[in-house]
């Protein structure tokens, strides 16, 4: 039996079926029917690693055939309203920024206001904003004006983005005590392959549509975002909470625990966090992490082509003597390797967070900066020596650990903080990830042109880049050694833990193992499977396409 916390039965029945008392799971829930309703959210909201896919079809959305270009002489802020010339590339780009900074942002806002509201609640309004961006942006489109498409998808899909990728991390880490990293590590993977399945999807869409008067964007808009909508609320109205104090059946927090991996049993409010020097060094080492990753991602296809140039297609010849159908060849296989990039970064992010359970968050931070450095500084040498194996081998495991630092860190703060509030902690140190968003490129954009402009070799204006990316793991390296347990003064009192729970709608249960996952096998098992399946199927199909690109590589 349970009983409310700081509220009775008549103010739960006027409470609506989006509050967050409508979430608390009953006896005989089973745990592991939240991590399918988390993906149903995240395998939407990632398709904004893909939205490349729609910046060439848009780029000629009035000349069709060929683009109606803008003046030269034209500021982008005069583009923003110019509705009869065609976008550049180069301006659409910035719904990507776009993206990333007001998912950082808005994760930071409104951290706080998830916890009390619920995930249910987030992931509704997520699904509002993505997908109502997207309708905007479709309008935008049709009337041409591109200030439409970067408030609607850009600013209004960027907030969606942000409540999208939180709302499942506190529920789930609650849920699976026992498997924190494993647990994140599955929903954060749908959003890492959310682009998979949203790329080619689009794609399909958009050759399905297409006319003699349209490149079928505005359409592929409209039906994405119905697909999404009916996703993303099924999976917002699936979230269930446990009952405060849950804990699964036969499992207890060893007493070894928290001297040895520093997993805390208290808890710190998400307003002091950023007093605490524990939370700006995991801010460190998150910003480090991921500006070397962006750094790499960004420039993984040209580097490819740029170093080994026509070996890549057998020809004996560098990048910059290659005629248009060689080109055209070694960027087929580029596209292999991104592809296959791609993959190790959605696994890395399974497979590292799982992995952490057992190493420890740190010592799994310290494997991501050692073995990195290493890889990171060997990449010139496997260059130079003409390696490809070498060369293609490190990057897929870098790749792989870029992605298992974000799914690694939400553990790392539950550890760390404690779990009453580690989806506003996430959410403003998410904070980190819009920084790095900004530095790596950044850098790798700057040091490239710095080292053409020496006039250095195409295949050699990689290396000084990577040494720098060293420097960043480095400083990631000795934040993450530093990291200790917080001390007691910035852990909530009983009586603030009390009146946060109070003000989160927790309730209790009568016992902490008394609907543990024995309990949970009342769940009938075909229920579970049928969630599975769901999300499982598209990210199937998601996969086969990128193995299918990623067969142009070999």
């Amino acid at each position: 039996m349970s009983v409310a916390i700081g509220s009775t039965a008549g103010e739960q029945d006027k409470s609506g079926w989006l509050d967050k008392e409508h979430t608390i799971a009953g006896p005989g829930f089973n745990r592991w029917l939240v991590p399918p309703a988390a993906l149903a959210i995240h395998l939407c909201i990632g398709m904004a690693y893909g939205f490349s896919v729609f910046w060439l079809p848009l780029s000629k959305a009035i000349g069709i055939s060929a683009a109606k270009t803008c003046p030269p002489d034209m500021s982008l802020f005069s583009e923003l309203f110019a509705a009869n010339c065609d976008w550049r590339i180069s301006s659409l780009g910035w719904m990507f920024t776009l993206f990333f900074v007001l998912l950082g942002s808005s994760a930071a806002v409104w951290g706080g206001w998830l916890e009390h509201a619920g995930p249910r609640k987030a992931g509704v309004v997520s699904a509002l904003c993505w997908c109502g961006g997207l309708v905007i942006s479709a309008f935008g489109v049709y009337v041409h004006q591109l200030w439409m498409l970067w408030v609607g998808s850009g600013i209004i899909g960027g907030i969606g983005l942000g409540l999208g990728y939180i709302s499942p991390v506190s529920t789930l880490i609650k849920w699976f005590p026992d498997r924190r990293g494993m647990a994140t590590g599955m929903a954060i993977m749908g959003f890492g392959g959310g682009a998979m399945i949203g790329s080619p999807l689009a794609a399909e869409l958009m050759k399905h549509f297409a006319t003699p008067t349209s490149v079928g964007v505005i359409q592929t808009f409209l039906a994405m975002a119905a697909i999404y909508f009916l996703f993303m609320m099924a999976g917002a109205l699936a979230y269930r909470i446990p009952p405060s104090g849950w804990k699964p059946a036969g499992w207890k927090l060893p007493h070894s625990h928290g001297k040895n991996l520093m997993i805390t049993q208290h808890h710190v409010h998400a307003k002091k966090v950023w007093g605490i020097p524990q939370f700006w060094l995991i801010w460190i080492v998150l910003c480090m992490n991921v500006s070397a990753g962006i750094g790499v991602i960004g420039m993984a296809s040209p580097m490819l082509q740029e170093v080994f140039g026509g070996s890549l297609i057998g020809v004996a010849k560098k990048f910059g003597e290659l005629n248009v159908a060689e080109l055209a060849s070694i960027g087929l296989v580029a596209a292999g390797f991104t592809a296959l990039l791609s993959l190790f970064n959605i696994g890395g992010r399974f497979v590292w967070a799982s992995f952490s359970d057992k190493l420890g968050r740190k010592m799994t931070y310290i494997v991501f900066f050692v073995l990195g450095g290493v890889l990171y500084a060997s990449i010139p040498a496997s260059a130079g020596a003409g390696s490809k194996v070498l060369f293609v081998s490190a990057f897929c495991i870098i790749l792989s650990m870029y992605g298992g630092a974000f799914a690694t860190v939400p553990a790392y703060l539950a550890d760390i903080f404690g779990t009453q509030m580690v989806g506003a902690i996430h959410g403003r140190l998410l904070t980190a990830w819009a920084t790095a968003g900004i530095i790596g490129p950044v850098v790798v954009n700057y040091m490239r042109e710095y080292q053409i402009g020496l006039g250095l070799p195409r295949d050699q204006v990689y290396n000084q880049t990577m040494y720098i990316l060293v420097g960043f793991l480095v400083i990631g390296l000795i934040a993450n050694l530093l990291v200790r347990p917080v001390a007691d003064k910035w852990f909530m009192t009983p009586d603030e833990l009390a009146e946060e729970k109070r003000l989160a709608h927790d309730r209790a249960v009568a016992n902490d193992v008394g609907t543990g996952s024995g309990a949970a096998d009342q769940t009938p098992t075909f229920v579970v499977v049928i969630a599975w399946l769901v999300v499982g199927i598209p990210l199937a199909w998601g996969v086969w396409r990128t193995l299918q690109s990623v067969s142009k590589f070999f």
